[in-house]
């Protein structure tokens, strides 16, 4: 059970001292409590009150770390059900299966295919950062070679799924440096996988049907000397998925039940041509997993799934914004046209994107508006004549731009008259959606 901040004060040397950072010992006590603050950071606790106070100020979603050096990934370590109370800030594992059944040629094809799913979107890159090889074959030997394969070709981190331990060793001796994750120990196996894991310093997938066998398996596991941990519950159906994951994260956070306090793996797997497999994922990663796995490996089926990851795993508080200033699209002379807009990122990547698709050499303004649209902007006035004027003078559009003409976008023209006369420059309302920049460059610009 949970310590409370007084019993935690009890154990504190109660000399003030504020080293911690906090004003009082009681206020200290508090924090960590709260999970806002570590007993490490107390100078003066005794090690027998450290002991006694380690699983109070553990986090409640123990983080796991997965893979080695670049190929590295951590999940876990949230502290919140919702990501308008703080950030999420361990993204979701997305892995692509390999079968140890297919040939060496379309292992290695299908290990190229996984390395090339990265995709830019709103000037980031997102990408699948997980393999994972499944023992389908049964075969230690085949299943060794389908790893040593993925692990040679994929710079990504290993998730190794059998339940045979002895297959999990042959594949541990040619990827163990790669810190894999061991997916996975049961009630049947957990004794030898658990044992291969503090062996090579491994995390380890628990695999149980239902939270309460989970329960049970974890607590087996750790006994063994294994603390990084993620649990698979196997649940069958969306809904009881879901209710899984959730029950497992309010279980962690609101009753500090250590037991449950791991990430979560689910797997979704579809028949290669539907797109509900997708959907089903991007449920998961919303509520709550930490890792999933799918053998959808295309393209328009990953993009998707990786776009949702992105969303959720940013912070709502801070919009993603690009640097202000002048942006070139192709080799603009200084007669190619200006155009002005916000500096919140999906705004500006959609405007680049037409205008690339324009075919037409251009220069884009780009004013702080701290993050955010057209509209929203303006209507904050941070979007207003005076904030475009101030920009224009900051950042020199006249040298690029000799023509003096600038294009403002459709949705604010109520600014064109003002503007024109605060800056002398000749002011177009440009078209209200991205979508009609194209067309609107051509006709008026493309010669």
């Amino acid at each position: 059970m949970a310590l409370t901040g007084l019993d935690i004060y009890k154990l504190l040397p109660k000399t003030n001292c504020g080293e911690c950072k906090s004003p009082t010992c009681l206020a200290f006590a508090m924090r960590v409590a709260q999970k806002q603050a570590s007993i490490d950071q107390c100078p003066h606790v005794s090690a027998e009150s450290k002991e006694k106070l380690g699983a109070a100020s553990a986090p409640p979603i123990q983080l796991v770390t997965i893979g080695a050096g670049d190929f590295k990934i951590a999940i876990g370590n949230e502290t919140v059900l919702f990501r308008h109370e703080e950030t999420f800030h361990h993204p979701a594992g997305i892995a692509v299966t390999v079968s140890d059944k297919l040939s060496e040629a379309e292992i290695g094809a299908r290990a190229d295919k996984i390395v090339h799913l990265i995709f830019e979107r709103v000037g980031m890159k997102i990408a699948v950062d997980m393999a994972c090889i499944m023992n389908d074959s049964g075969d230690p030997a085949k299943f060794a070679a389908a790893v040593k394969i993925v692990a040679q070709k994929a710079p990504v981190a290993l998730i190794l799924a059998s339940d045979n331990p002895d297959s999990l060793k042959a594949a541990l001796e040619v990827c163990a440096d790669r810190r894999p994750l061991l997916c996975g120990a049961n009630a049947s196996n957990y004794q030898a996988v658990a044992a291969l894991a503090k062996e090579k310093n491994c995390p380890v997938v628990a695999r149980a049907k239902g939270l309460e066998a989970l329960t049970d398996l974890t607590q087996k596991i750790t006994a063994a000397g294994v603390k990084e941990i993620v649990l698979e519950s196997g649940a069958e159906g969306v809904r009881q998925t879901l209710e899984d994951l959730t029950k497992a994260r309010r279980y962690a956070l609101r009753k500090s039940f250590r037991p449950l306090g791991y990430p979560m793996l689910t797997c979704m797997m579809g028949d290669g041509d539907s797109f509900l497999p997708v959907l089903k994922a991007a449920a998961y990663i919303a509520k709550y997993a930490g890792i999933v796995v799918t053998d959808a490996i295309e393209p328009w089926q990953l993009m998707p799934l990786l776009t949702v990851r992105q969303n959720i795993y940013t912070d709502p508080r801070k919009p993603l914004q690009v640097e202000p200033g002048v942006h070139k699209i192709g080799e603009p002379g200084s007669k190619a046209p200006l155009l002005i807009t916000t500096n919140f990122s999906l705004t500006y990547y959609t405007v680049e994107g037409e205008v690339e698709g324009s075919k037409v050499a251009s220069n884009i303004l780009v004013v702080d508006t701290e993050g955010t649209s057209v509209l929203t902007a303006w209507a904050a006035e941070k979007f207003t004549t005076d904030q475009i004027a101030a920009a224009m003078n900051k950042y020199e559009v006249e040298a690029v731009a000799s023509h003096k003409k600038v294009i403002i976008p459709g949705l604010i023209a109520v600014e064109s008259g003002k503007l024109q006369e605060e800056s002398g420059w000749e002011v177009i309302v440009g078209p209200k959606e991205a979508s009609g920049i194209p067309s609107y460059l051509k006709a008026n610009w493309g010669g």
